[in-house]
């Protein structure tokens, strides 16, 4: 999971892009980077860090054009290094240079790379954004494409998820998969700034007030003669009989201020929390306590629906980055107790509804129910907005082997004494699917295991 920014016709692009990636943030805290476009040349400058700690000003001041694309990366393939880091960037002999950062994951990654490799195509990472651009550069070194030609190819050739943007020192270029199963969404502000961003939280802060989504298989040019949306190649949409949309943007990974897949992300989170209420008639404790921050809206919605008390008796610290998104299980672990603690004196002899919004790998849920209980909390019904997640994602999601998935290996039951729960409910796949407006626009293999694109080759997945 990461987030992508891209600006076209502002002359303080940099400057635009760094902001667009601060509202990303909680899409990735690995690492981030930026290629910025002066009409002449790409530069390019990313680092391991925060954005605030790697585009500070003196930075941002010696990265000067109006074409800039950005990156904050979460790791999924590839591992934790500035090798990995997005945008990648393709110098060529004859002088074009072609810079891309994309939000997505590549399932047949190892096929296509060695098809390049045998073609002399040298690769510096593991990640699939360095593949995409080698790939362009390659359909129009080798061929004499146009750049649109040869993102067509690879949306034919390449199988995955990629929210993409590119850039030459004089054009940007966003493009999705046909199944557009990562968010998209590009607008224009007021003063003809050209914006496209992972979610819409980021085109709010940058003002952009026209905005629409990048449609599945979609192109869309931008340069001096303007925007260019381009027609869907008929036989890539054919692939798939709709769009494919991550749920799990709406349940977790999204801001609840962002707009996407037709969706208002919070109101989503709301009517899952009202739909575990109903799941609950007759439990009668004397609060709901939400998870900060993603469950903060099913909590919302659970109160609602209950007529229980909603209090926010867990304190997030919020210097502390998304303990699901850490690299390594170490980390995790570390991460939980400095992230949360609970109010004095708020949980002795209370019987509590905690609402998280999923349980992946265990940790984290196991470790906020020590903090309660040793607050002294009478009786704990964890309650999560999500279906089990027994099956990897090949998506976005780091979870690539099913042994660390919790669910995959213990039983609800074992799962509850694990945690230390009173009683443990799960939302059901159909009430998630009551929650968003289209359900057969989602995908839900995290879930069910049923993968619109299928799995990666190398995996023997099982």
């Amino acid at each position: 999971m990461c987030g992508i920014i891209g600006v076209y016709g502002n002359n303080n692009a940099a400057r635009v892009a760094a902001v667009g990636l601060f509202a990303e943030q909680h899409r990735g805290q690995e690492s981030c980077g930026m290629a910025v476009g002066d009409g002449f040349l790409i530069r390019l400058h990313k680092k391991m860090g925060l954005v605030k700690e790697v585009f500070h000003n003196e930075q941002l001041s010696a990265l000067p054009g109006n074409i800039a694309i950005g990156h904050v990366r979460y790791p999924t393939k590839g591992s934790a290094t500035e090798f990995n880091t997005q945008p990648h960037l393709v110098e060529t002999l004859s002088g074009p240079c072609y810079a891309l950062a994309s939000n997505g994951d590549i399932v047949n990654y190892a096929q296509v790379r060695k098809a390049l490799e045998a073609e002399k195509v040298y690769f510096k990472s593991d990640n699939d954004g360095e593949l995409l651009v080698k790939y362009i550069a390659y359909r129009l070194l080798h061929y004499q494409e146009e750049i649109t030609d040869a993102i067509r190819h690879l949306m034919k050739d390449i199988l995955g998820a990629y929210s993409s943007v590119l850039c030459t020192p004089t054009e940007l270029y966003m493009f999705r998969d046909p199944y557009s199963i990562r968010p998209m969404t590009w607008g224009k502000t007021p003063e003809g700034t050209i914006i496209v961003a992972s979610e819409s939280c980021a085109l709010d802060t940058l003002g952009v007030t026209d905005r629409q989504e990048v449609p599945p298989a979609g192109i869309i040019k931008v340069n001096e003669k303007g925007v260019q949306i381009l027609e869907n190649d008929p036989n890539l949409y054919r692939i798939n009989k709709c769009e494919k949309h991550c749920i799990f943007e709406q349940i977790y990974f999204s801001r609840p201020d962002s707009f996407h897949f037709g969706e208002n992300v919070y109101q989503v989170r709301e009517k899952i929390g009202a739909a575990l209420a109903r799941q609950d008639e007759g439990l009668n404790p004397d609060l709901v306590v939400p998870v900060p921050d993603s469950s903060n809206f099913i909590g919302l919605g659970y109160a609602n629906q209950s007529g229980i008390p909603l209090s926010l008796g867990l304190i997030r610290n919020h210097y502390i980055g998304r303990t699901f998104i850490k690299p390594e299980q170490t980390v995790r672990d570390e991460s939980v107790r400095q992230k949360f603690n609970v109010l004095p004196n708020f949980f002795n002899g209370k019987r509590i509804v905690l609402i998280d919004d999923s349980i992946v790998r265990g940790t984290t849920i196991r470790k906020i129910v020590d903090l309660i209980k040793e607050a002294g909390a009478a009786e704990i019904h964890l309650r999560i907005g999500s279906p089990q997640i027994k099956h990897s994602c090949f998506y976005g999601i780091d979870t690539p082997t099913k042994h660390e998935l919790v669910a995959n290996r213990r039983t609800l039951d074992e799962i509850r004494d694990i945690t230390g729960v009173d009683t443990l409910v799960h939302l059901s796949l159909r009430d998630l699917q009551s929650c968003v407006h289209c359900p057969e626009h989602y995908c839900y293999a995290c879930f069910d295991g049923n993968y619109p694109i299928g799995v990666p080759d190398a995996l023997n997945y099982t």
